[in-house]
């Protein structure tokens, strides 16, 4: 975690997120916001959706405004979806390439934000490798300056979170009686993070968090979920199936990881095993998929799959949060 140079105790990361208003300002996690504003961002989120093969839903709600893409960490579908969000919200849209930006030569994280506020950016959408850089970030900019969590190291997803939400509402509706499996390498995954914190606070039935002991989380991480090591117990009954890629690139030592035969062995998503589900199960995932090993190639492009449409609901879910913080930055 970055230390913050304030000497006051700093607010939770929830209260952060508000302006005095209750209006979002800033989204670093889904956790502490209520139900009543993670429901009005699916809602939000359904007016940018449109059928295939017509045009894109486009506005001018941030006309004027500069959106800035801080990926100081690998990402297709992310940073592609933020990029395609600000331009179809009128906005101008920087992308700040990780490999030739002045912190790899030892620019602090400040200064780079500083730089760009002198620039006049007034979203700036970040993704880092740290925990806790989109706090910090939020913490020290200007009053007219929104900071979007991109993905924060194994703690939190936001954006990633809610379109997954909406995923499971298209096709499932309400979520009070439904059971949610997540299978993979939970203790590293942000994704799953923000997913569980989600869909406790939207009430789920059941949550099911299922991995090899050695990649299980920390049960005071998910107090809401059952963590389960076995596949049979986890997927049985379940309405959505998740899978995760396992997180090499977080995991220091390898001991007691599973190898590949051995992971899709026990815990891979397979046609076999996706019997155990309800038959209308749906099944999900956040990408990259590592076929053959988090997921057979049958499932993850068979008539349960709804992979592609998580692609799609991103961009619009990804609008919806630009446009509401757009929103609240004129309302100042």
């Amino acid at each position: 975690m970055i230390a913050s140079t304030e000497s006051m105790p700093l607010r939770p990361e929830a209260e952060v997120q508000l302006d005095a208003n209750g209006n979002l300002r800033h989204l670093l996690t889904l956790k502490g916001l209520d139900k009543a504003l993670l429901t009005e961002i699916l809602d939000d989120s359904e007016q940018y959706l449109t059928a295939p093969g017509s045009l894109p839903a486009r506005s001018q709600s941030l006309a004027g405004r500069t959106v800035g893409n801080l990926f100081f960490e690998p990402s297709t579908r992310t940073r592609a979806s933020f990029d395609l969000a600000g331009k179809r919200l009128g906005a101008d849209v920087l992308n700040l390439d990780v490999n030739t930006s002045s912190r790899k030569k030892g620019e602090s994280i400040l200064d780079t934000i500083y730089t760009l506020e002198a620039m006049q950016v007034d979203v700036m959408v970040v993704r880092d490798a740290s925990a806790g850089v989109p706090a910090y970030i939020a913490r020290n900019v200007d009053d007219h300056v929104s900071i979007l969590n991109a993905g924060e190291a194994d703690v939190s997803h936001p954006t990633q979170g809610l379109l997954d939400l909406l995923t499971i509402r298209q096709h499932k509706g309400a979520f009070d009686e439904l059971t949610v499996a997540i299978v993979g390498d939970i203790r590293h995954s942000r994704v799953a993070m923000s997913a569980s914190q989600g869909l406790a606070t939207l009430g789920v039935g059941e949550l099911r968090l299922i991995s090899p002991p050695a990649l299980a989380p920390d049960p005071e991480a998910v107090p809401e979920a059952r963590i389960v090591d076995n596949l049979r117990d986890g997927l049985d009954g379940a309405d959505v199936v998740m899978a995760l890629r396992i997180q090499r690139e977080r995991i220091g030592n390898l001991d007691g990881i599973p190898g590949i035969d051995e992971y899709f062995a026990n815990y891979g998503v397979s046609n076999e095993r996706l019997e155990l589900a309800k038959p209308d199960a749906i099944v999900m995932h956040p990408g990259p998929m590592n076929r053959g090993i988090e997921i057979e190639s049958a499932v993850a492009d068979g008539p349960r799959s709804v992979i592609t449409q998580q692609v799609t609901n991103g961009v619009a879910v990804r609008m919806a949060v630009l446009e509401r913080v757009g929103r609240t930055m004129s309302a100042k």
